[in-house]
């Protein structure tokens, strides 16, 4: 019997995502701090009160991974993320 020779299929693209450092690395304009930031209001939460406070939809927009304590941005998300605030802020002018 001879084995097949094929060549195996190339992987999918792959996402591409990075720690908060990384990703402060790769984008001057944001601070690990303001990415840190961004990250902690990312999703809808609620003040002493009880009032809600709406997110900035960064984890609607599927830019952030969590596993375990491990916090990653997923690059291409984050950019389609920023390029719709652009557009609101656009509108909005």
């Amino acid at each position: 019997m001879q084995a097949s020779a094929s060549t195996p299929a190339p992987f999918e693209a792959r996402r591409r995502v990075a720690t908060v450092a990384q990703a402060a690395a790769a984008y001057p304009a944001f601070s690990h701090a303001a990415l840190r930031d961004l990250i902690f209001k990312s999703e809808d939460r609620f003040n002493s009160r009880g009032d809600r406070i709406k997110g900035n939809g960064l984890a609607d927009a599927g830019a952030i991974i969590r596993i375990g304590r491990k916090v990653l941005i997923d690059l291409d998300a984050f950019d389609a993320w920023l390029d719709s605030r652009a557009k609101q802020g656009r509108a909005a002018a």
